[in-house]
C-alpha cells in the first residue's frame, strides 16, 4: 500500500492527510453506509451490528480497548472494528461485507 506510514510507541499507522473513509467532502455526513440485506436495515450501531452477526453464529472475540472483534467458530475469519462507532470506516464495512458474503452491503447514504 502506498501512503506515508508512521511507527509510534510499537504500533504501525498510516498517516493520512485526507479526511476518514465515510465523511462527505464538508466533513458532516457520511457518504456510505452499512446495510443489513435481508432486512433492509441500515447498520447504525454497534448494537445492531452485532445482533445481526450473532444472528448468523458471529460470536464476540477477545477483549480489546479499543477495538471489538468478531469470529465464527467453524471459519478463521475475524471481523475487528473500532470500539468508537463514529471511527467505522469505509475499509472496516467491506471487511464486514467480504465476510458474511450476501448479508451486508455498503451502499451510498440517502441524503438527508
Amino acid at each position: 500500500m502506498s501512503g506515508v506510514w508512521v511507527f509510534e510507541d510499537g504500533i504501525v499507522r498510516r498517516a493520512d492527510s485526507d479526511p476518514p473513509s465515510g465523511v462527505g467532502a464538508g466533513g458532516s455526513r457520511p457518504n456510505k453506509v452499512l446495510v443489513h440485506v435481508p432486512s433492509g436495515e441500515v447498520v447504525t450501531s454497534y448494537d445492531v451490528l452485532e445482533r445481526r452477526l450473532r444472528e448468523l453464529g458471529w460470536e464476540r472475540y477477545l477483549y480489546d480497548p479499543c477495538l471489538l472483534q468478531f469470529h465464527q467458530r467453524s471459519t478463521v475469519h475475524l471481523i475487528t472494528v473500532p470500539r468508537d462507532f463514529a471511527r467505522l470506516k469505509l475499509v472496516h464495512m467491506y471487511d464486514v461485507v467480504v465476510k458474511t458474503r450476501n448479508v451486508f452491503e455498503v451502499r451510498d447514504a440517502a441524503p438527508p
